[in-house]
């Protein structure tokens, strides 16, 4: 039954002559033309300081960085070791060494040189984080230093899983995800209720077919030809800017395969409440803007107010965004990403379940 169910859905999609090319080159001309478009700004540093000397000079220039507004301290710890590990959680995103005998040296020497590590798995905030430490210091040393040409304190920088800063390596997995998205949600969203439009879901219903059983002949299809783009959307990232994951490719399918079943059965259960494709249309459409600008995708999710971080949570997008940078840039694990699977596995459940019961609604 489930055989000819599909059987009949692909058919359906191939008599459209124009539906497969788009469904193929929107995704790859967006993926193309977005990363050179895309800007956002940037508040809310997650800092870690590393804070060899315990001075009074330390003391003063931590208070100087932090008042500033621009970084928030989540870690003070005595050594670099101790510190990397809340940058690899995502808990820190610069990491800000003061030398041993900082104090010491400053006086001796006049001049220290301090440590800046980014995480640049987001280029952009790596950089502009470390340009404000950068004026910071400088602003400091002028309060310091006004008769000398040496700069008391120096600075040198790293920059880690992103070297050059590249933002388009930030920003390329993140759209793939929400192209993803668009594709899975936005065709399952117009599949049903145009049967219902069309006449045809009448027969369906006289049919002795399961509702899960037609349910799932709608998904398939769609979670089929979401994988399929993943992989052209992979092999554009690959061509076009030269990107590969640093991770294994397959942990990327598991996840992707799963959250496919999510954003599917969400189009389901909007085209099965509504009656009409506009209705459908719309409401994946508001659906999707909230979903893209609570993603993470342009603006930091540390940048936003603590309400709209608080809906993040609710965002399936989100753990997708966040998932596509930390296997292409971080290498993550499976075993790294296991809670963003786990949540995802539950909006799976969560939203196929809602696309039953509103079948089920419609042909009471």
């Amino acid at each position: 039954m489930l055989r000819l169910l599909l059987e009949k859905e692909f058919k359906q999609i191939g008599r459209d002559s124009l539906m497969p090319r788009l469904i193929v080159l929107m995704p790859v001309i967006q993926l193309i033309i977005l990363p050179f478009a895309a800007n956002f700004e940037m508040k809310n540093v997650n800092l870690a300081i590393v804070d060899n000397d315990r001075s009074v000079v330390t003391a003063q220039l931590t208070d100087k960085i932090i008042s500033s507004g621009y970084f928030r301290l989540t870690a003070l710890e005595s050594s670099y070791e101790n510190a990397l590990p809340f940058m690899e959680n995502n808990n820190a995103d610069i990491i800000f060494e003061y030398p041993l005998a900082m104090e010491k040296d400053l006086g001796q020497e006049g001049s220290v040189t301090v440590s800046i590590t980014a995480n640049a798995v987001n280029g952009t905030k790596a950089g502009l984080g470390s340009s404000y430490l950068a004026s910071i210091i400088r602003q400091y040393n002028l309060e310091q230093t006004l008769s000398t040409a040496t700069a008391p304190v120096q600075i040198k920088s790293t920059h880690l899983f992103n070297h050059h800063l590249d933002y388009k390596a930030y920003m390329v997995p993140g759209i793939m995800a929400f192209l993803l998205t668009l594709i899975g949600g936005f065709l399952s969203a117009l599949n049903i209720v145009a049967e219902k439009e069309k006449g045809t879901i009448e027969q369906i219903n006289v049919t002795p077919v399961p509702k899960s059983i037609f349910l799932l002949s709608k998904l398939v299809p769609f979670w089929i030809i979401g994988l399929i783009l993943l992989a052209f959307g992979m092999l554009t990232a690959w061509v076009i800017y030269g990107f590969v994951p640093v991770g294994n490719i397959l942990t990327i399918y598991l996840f992707a395969a799963i959250y496919l079943i999510a954003l599917t059965g969400l189009g389901l259960a909007v085209s099965a409440i509504s009656t009409t494709q506009q209705q459908a249309m719309f409401t994946m459409f508001f659906c999707a803007m909230i979903f893209a600008l609570l993603s993470g995708l342009f603006t930091p999710i540390s940048s936003m107010p603590q309400w709209a971080q608080t809906i993040t949570l609710f965002n399936p997008i989100r753990y997708f965004v966040e998932v596509m940078r930390m296997i292409y840039l971080k290498g993550s694990y499976l075993t790294d990403i296991a809670d963003h699977l786990l949540i995802v596995c539950g909006f799976a459940v969560f939203f196929n379940a809602i696309a039953i019961l509103g079948y089920r609604k419609k042909r009471g």
